[in-house]
């Protein structure tokens, strides 16, 4: 372990047929940082650290990478020649919910029983944006937060619109937005990785998806081209749904 994942505690968590590695730190509600590619970055750390010190527990799963490897073209090429091959992860198919969904769920679960409180959030970015919608499908998920969600992959129209989930989810999804549970969604518009999903989730979630888009050119809403607006609203979130 290095530096700068010195002070978080390395755990494990098993769901299902999977077990992957976490990082925890911090005290109060409970929120899953789920990291981009090429996985858990110095500025994805950054970020988590912001959230701890906003009064929460954070987990960080460790699904794919190297931890603390500085993002880079050779760090990303090599990441998602791993991921293409995991059948965790879905890339070009629509109308289908990624297999790790199940695991990011048991390990909400976890946390809100362990914590208590209304439920836990979750921020996904990237390749792993929609991940944290969904975890709405288990009632445990009451903050989710999708940073420019880039899954499927966004080559041609059907697949730039898909949310990475199956039409049973997405019900169960647009069932829990009607009766309340707000969704939060980052991006730049210009960004040609997140496609027309924003559109899609005005259309299908309504006034329950709060939609927040930056000026200017850029992808990693609360990394690489970071903004603090972004991340101020991404807290204030948090702390409206899980803090009681």
């Amino acid at each position: 372990m290095t530096k700068l994942l010195e002070t978080w505690q390395v755990g494990s968590h098993t769901g299902g047929d999977a077990t992957h590695p976490t990082y925890r730190k911090g005290t109060g509600p409970g929120v899953v940082i789920i990291h981009e590619v090429p996985g858990l970055t110095p500025k994805v750390i950054a970020f988590a650290e912001e959230v701890v010190a906003a009064g929460f527990t954070v987990v960080m799963p460790h699904l794919f990478g190297t931890p603390e490897r500085p993002m880079s073209v050779l760090a990303v090429a090599s990441t998602l020649r791993q991921v293409c091959v995991s059948a965790e992860f879905t890339k070009l198919a629509t109308g289908v919910t990624a297999p790790i969904a199940t695991w990011l769920r048991s390990l909400a679960r976890e946390l809100h029983a362990e914590l208590g409180g209304p439920g836990v959030g979750a921020l996904g970015m990237c390749f792993t944006g929609g991940f944290a919608l969904a975890m709405m499908v288990d009632d445990s998920m009451v903050a989710p937060v999708l940073a420019q969600p880039s899954v499927p992959f966004a080559a041609g129209r059907k697949r730039a619109a898909d949310l990475n989930l199956s039409p049973e989810d997405l019900a169960v999804v647009k069932r829990r937005a009607a009766a309340g549970c707000q969704v939060l969604g980052l991006q730049y518009p210009s960004d040609p990785m997140t496609g027309t999903r924003f559109d899609t989730l005005t259309r299908e979630l309504g006034d329950a998806f709060i939609r927040v888009e930056f000026p200017g050119k850029g992808h990693g809403t609360v990394t690489e081209e970071r903004q603090q607006e972004g991340v101020d609203q991404v807290l204030a979130f948090f702390t409206d749904k899980l803090v009681r």
